[in-house]
């Protein structure tokens, strides 16, 4: 069966997200995962630990921190201890990083330390002692499990990092296409690592709107297509246009340019140049039907999870008809 998510732009207050988390696993989401952007919006932890004590089955993670923003024996450290407070409900989820270095005018950060900084992780989050920085540390406490690490990625480097080392991988977007596209290399760098490329977890991350007036539906999701703009720059700077599918990157074409300051935010001019076909192809839109279809569709192409980033507004409503029209049918 297809697993559900959401995932919080931590914005919001404190309150409304622990109700939105309740409704989501009273109505079968399986997990919730928070945004991590610590200058943009509320940090991420505290608001985890909150979900924690206020949730019983959900899993909970990061969507997507990275290894840049804190040393990795400090997330090592967040991730152990909320697995004590949870009963081992963390996940990892990470990238190089987007808007939490940029919006600082810094850049992502390197493949191999990402690689790294999961390996580090994963060993003191298993309470192994190691070797960190020249000095033995340990944490000999950790001892609720070690979180299945999640790697975000669009190219050809990145998807095969995730094939060689992570429990799962998370694309943003909801386009089958582009999904086959990139798990021809996240298999790749499993198959290179000797590792079985079926039990990596696939996370289909991105907008939805339930609703039949898809002018309206598209509106309220044109957000995201903009902010996925970010990686298919940086993509379009480090490969050659063959390397890349044209279904990827041509939509980029006449963007000029974007502000965090206004980053995954509703009706915003950072996304303008964002078509219908485009918000079509990434997001979700239209009846509980077409979402039930498209969520087949995805799971079809492989797909074990999907995301909602619940963000478009009206999160209650957006929860309530998944809940009730979706759910079931995906059962």
């Amino acid at each position: 069966m297809l697993e559900l998510g959401i995932t919080f732009k931590p914005d919001m207050p404190h309150q409304r997200m622990i109700a939105l988390a309740k409704q989501a696993e009273a109505a079968g989401f399986a997990y919730s995962w928070i945004f991590d952007s610590h200058v943009l919006w509320q940090e991420p932890y505290p608001l985890l630990t909150l979900l924690a004590t206020n949730t019983h089955r959900m899993r909970l993670g990061t969507c997507v921190t990275n290894p840049a923003v804190r040393d990795a024996s400090v997330t090592a450290s967040l991730l152990a201890t909320l697995n004590r407070i949870s009963g081992g409900r963390m996940d990892l989820g990470i990238g190089r990083g987007d808007s939490s270095r940029r919006v600082m005018g810094r850049k992502p950060t390197t493949l191999a330390r990402l690689e790294e900084t999961v390996g580090v992780i994963r060993d003191l989050c298993s309470g192994k002692q190691i070797e960190y920085e020249g000095r033995e540390i340990q944490m000999p406490w950790a001892n609720e499990g070690v979180p299945p690490a999640w790697i975000a990625g669009y190219g050809p480097k990145a998807l095969h990092c995730a094939g060689r080392i992570g429990d799962g991988v998370i694309l943003q977007f909801a386009d089958p296409h582009l999904i086959k596209w990139c798990l021809g290399f996240v298999r790749e760098g499993a198959e290179e690592a000797g590792r079985d490329f079926s039990k990596i977890r696939v996370m289909s991350a991105a907008a939805v709107w339930v609703s039949n007036d898809l002018a309206k539906a598209r509106d309220q999701v044109r957000w995201f297509p903009a902010l996925v703009s970010n990686h298919v720059v940086d993509l379009v700077s480090r490969y050659k246009p063959e390397e890349l599918p044209e279904e990827l990157t041509s939509y980029i074409r006449d963007r000029k340019g974007y502000n965090y300051l206004h980053h995954a935010e509703v009706g915003s001019s950072n996304a303008e140049f964002v078509s219908d076909d485009i918000v079509d192809r990434f997001c979700i839109v239209g009846s509980a039907e077409e979402h039930v279809r498209k969520l087949k569709e995805l799971h079809e192409a492989g797909v074990t999870q999907f995301n909602i980033y619940l963000m478009s507004g009206d999160e209650e409503a957006t929860v309530e008809a998944y809940g009730r029209d979706v759910v079931p049918a995906l059962e």
